[in-house]
């Protein structure tokens, strides 16, 4: 198999990723995509055998391109597909032809030597826009620059510190000046050239990144195994992130997956209410209808349904790590607005505000928790979570908002801070709504540790835990009533 990238050598010994087959090798690709999570069927996986059979091996990318085609359903699973082909169909095994040896760790001399010749020439890299450059010094840096441990079972290969010796971003001006001075001596006034110029080489830099987390990614394949580092060492797919350790990238690219989800929801529960206008079987209507057939129940009756469209209250923590958590949530609620009758959110720290106005249709997703911070009462003298004063507020200030047809889904992961957890505040919200639901980030296993008061929640409402968006979506078109 053919492609752009580093060259490299000849598997020496045993394959090191225990596949020496095809077949075992496509095996080992499905399953690892379904250990996060895809949904692949036998029917899929032998689609994929018959693609790979017609497209050859001759080239990489046409074998990533067809593969990627006949396995994936969804949106969001293109960059776990392809971190986990490149280990299952690596471009080539063991030391990249040409790479550099590390430097003596005792001769500071030599090691700024090497440094500085693997910056020159990714710097002429970048400028050049040449990927097939770029992934053979990926391989050659990780070689020089990525070794850890120095024995069997702790060494490997380090993207991170890799990356932090060789700080490509610390190129960008010298690329800029070297694209410039290419460019016929481009007057550097040219405002929206320079940005357009410098968000390509920021590009080409992530690029970059992107190639030796591959490539350590494949070195380590060879020593711990395929499998293993499928499993471990691949970003799961955005819908899979734990709200609470999930990053700003992680968080903005959960963002861009709201209005796809919303749509899929929006469709479920607009089937389960097509489903529930029918009614149920009336008996004592259809026993009399079938009086004149003979006793048989030839034409079944029905209860007449009056659907009427659900009402929603969110209720919010918008503190810490859990902001992120309910800062999805209320976009994604948003987005389905139209499937409820009225929808009414409320946020809170250790005071409870309805922000209701602020999570409308024009708000910034981006900046909404921060907006939510600023702009309304929801913080007191202090900045933690105080679950009990923001119940009370609520139970006190708000109740109206709720009555028999709202749903209240309760955001946050119940701990107090050593607050009063004020449960008869929740006793008093479940009263008077049809149903409280709490989804808790924190699995399970943690409720009720240090200050956690989600078991005596939980003793009161329904709780579940709720960790990523699958399960939210799963959640919400389970619970939510129609």
């Amino acid at each position: 198999m053919t492609g752009p990238g580093p060259a490299t050598a000849p598997a020496t010994g045993p394959d090191p990723a225990g596949m020496s087959d095809l077949a075992a090798r496509l095996a080992g690709l499905v399953q690892a995509l379904r250990g996060h999570g895809l949904r692949i069927g036998p029917g899929e996986t032998a689609d994929a055998a018959a693609a790979l059979e017609v497209l050859g091996l001759a080239d990489r990318e046409r074998v990533r391109a067809g593969l990627a085609a006949v396995l994936l359903r969804a949106d969001g699973q293109r960059a776990v597909f392809d971190a986990v082909f490149d280990l299952f169909f690596p471009l080539g095994v063991g030391t990249p032809h040409g790479a550099a040896a590390a430097a003596d760790p005792a001769d500071p001399a030599e090691q700024a030597a090497l440094l500085a010749d693997l910056r020159d020439r990714l710097a002429e890299a970048l400028a050049a826009g040449d990927t097939a450059a770029g992934a053979r010094l990926a391989g050659e840096a990780v070689e020089a620059l990525g070794r850890y441990g120095t024995s069997p079972g702790t060494d490997g290969w380090s993207a991170y510190q890799t990356l932090g010796r060789l700080q490509p971003e610390t190129l960008l001006a010298r690329v800029l000046a070297a694209l410039r001075a290419g460019d016929g001596g481009r007057g550097a006034d040219d405002d929206l050239a320079d940005r357009l110029a410098e968000d390509e080489v920021r590009r080409r830099i992530r690029e970059f990144r992107a190639q030796v987390g591959t490539e350590a990614r494949r070195r380590v394949a060879e020593l711990r195994g395929t499998e293993r580092i499928a499993e471990r060492a691949v970003a799961p797919a955005p819908d899979r992130v734990d709200f609470l350790t999930a990053g700003a990238d992680q968080l903005a690219e959960l963002r861009r997956t709201v209005q796809p989800l919303a749509r899929k929801l929006a469709t479920r529960l607009a089937a389960r209410r097509r489903r529930a206008a029918h009614g149920r079987i009336d008996l004592r209507r259809t026993l009399r209808r079938s009086l004149s057939t003979g006793g048989v129940p030839m034409r079944p009756a029905y209860r007449q349904r009056r659907p009427a469209r659900p009402e929603i209250v969110l209720l919010c923590d918008v503190s810490g790590s859990v902001a992120g958590f309910a800062g999805f949530t209320m976009l994604l609620v948003r987005a389905m607005r139209d499937q409820f009758g009225r929808v009414r959110v409320f946020a809170f720290v250790n005071r409870t505000d309805e922000v209701t106005r602020l999570v409308a249709a024009d708000a910034d997703p981006a900046g909404l928790t921060r907006r939510i911070l600023t702009e309304a009462a929801v913080a007191g003298w202090h900045g933690s979570s105080d679950y009990g004063a923001a119940l009370g507020e609520f139970a006190d200030r708000h109740l109206d908002a709720v009555g028999p047809r709202t749903a209240v889904l309760v955001l946050g992961d119940a701990r107090t801070n050593g607050w009063d957890p004020n449960l008869p505040a929740l006793r008093r919200i479940a009263d008077r709504a049809r149903r409280v639901i709490w989804l808790n980030p924190e699995q399970a296993a943690l409720w009720g540790t240090g200050d956690s008061a989600a078991l005596a929640y939980a003793g009161l409402v329904e709780m579940h835990p709720c960790r990523n968006a699958r399960r939210l979506t799963e959640l919400v078109s389970r619970l939510l009533p129609v």
